[in-house]
């Protein structure tokens, strides 16, 4: 009698299964290195991890589309350049405040992601795309040519702030103690969208991206499931750009142009689709990658194209997707499922 090895969709010995460890060694070393930066004074390396953690937000934001729902974005970069514009303003307009500038960040991403979304899921497949990247053009031309919000030199003068968190308040301008934040936030965003992408709403997006025209057999509505993800996707990516004028103290157009948006597609990709902590590791090799490349030589874009060609003909499925097989036959003895 033949026995197929398969795995449960939940519990233990669920296929996320190795991908959660695979969370919880990454955020503990993350921690160790954390602790070591700043036992060693350390700067430099701090803000830099703490910038590769604020695109890992982006990176699961593109993910969310792209790994769970099927859709190719172009242009979630201006949802994170929309987040790091309203933080801005907010802190230097209204109040230094975290609190207020992430809820404003908040309220009006949702607004940009329901006029986004209406307009992008029109249409599917390379249309979606194409929207996405004419949506994203747009908006830059107009922050780009908008004197009240910089223009091309962008803002400046961002003020630092302290966080209060009950018990006690981080100093963004503390390297590490923002670090350890920002990292604790990142690590809450993981656990909140694993935990949403294995709920019925997940279950139902994974199956548009399978098979759109048979879940309205199933009595779901796809276009609406399309829209909410849309728009999920754009508060992740916003709340995630929020971070960004509190580390550098301002922000510039660049933050919308394609190559912010084409670098999350890329981050995904290498670091594995549909698995959420990939595009985190991605994004954290990746940045790490462009500081170390870019002091040997001012060509390092092709350095990095090219290691991204070799490692999706190597890795198909990604970091994460290359080493999940291995792990969950380590942790259960199963094959994970495909």
């Amino acid at each position: 009698m033949l026995v197929e090895r398969r795995a449960p969709a939940h519990g233990l010995g669920g296929t996320r299964d190795a991908v959660h460890v695979l969370a919880l060694v990454f955020f503990g070393l993350a921690v160790a290195f954390g602790a070591l930066a700043w036992a060693a004074g350390d700067t430099f390396y701090l803000r830099l991890a703490t910038e590769a953690l604020i695109f890992a937000g982006l990176a699961m934001s593109v993910d969310i589309l792209l790994g769970y729902t099927g859709l190719l974005s172009l242009g979630q970069a201006v949802y994170f350049g929309i987040g790091a514009y309203t933080s801005a303003v907010v802190l230097r307009s209204m109040a230094p405040s975290f609190w207020l500038a992430m809820g404003i960040t908040l309220a009006v991403a949702t607004v940009a992601g329901i006029v986004g979304g209406f307009i992008a899921n029109r249409v599917k497949g390379v249309y979606f795309a194409l929207i996405t990247f004419g949506l994203a053009q747009v908006v830059a031309k107009v922050v780009y040519n908008t004197r009240e919000l910089g223009a091309s030199d962008g803002l400046i003068g961002v003020p630092e702030i302290r966080i209060p968190l009950g018990v006690f308040t981080v100093d963004a301008a503390n390297p590490a103690a923002f670090f350890l934040f920002v990292l604790a936030l990142t690590m809450l965003l993981y656990m909140a969208l694993a935990y949403l992408m294995d709920t019925p709403f997940g279950r139902t997006l994974i199956a548009i991206r399978a098979n759109e025209k048979r879940v309205p057999f199933l009595g779901f509505n796809p276009r609406l499931y399309r829209m909410l993800a849309y728009v999920l996707a754009a508060d992740v990516a916003a709340l995630a750009g929020a971070l960004y004028p509190m580390l550098r103290g301002f922000v510039s157009p660049e933050l919308l142009f394609f190559a912010t948006s084409g670098n999350a597609v890329i981050t995904v990709i290498v670091g594995g689709v549909g698995t959420l902590i990939g595009p985190i590791l991605g994004s954290v090799l990746l940045t790490a990658l462009r500081s170390v490349v870019g002091t040997w030589t001012e060509h390092h874009l092709i350095v990095i194209g090219a290691l991204f060609m070799i490692s999706v003909i190597l890795m198909p499925k990604g970091l994460i997707g290359a080493v999940r097989p291995w792990l969950q036959r380590r942790l259960t003895g199963t094959e994970p499922q495909p």
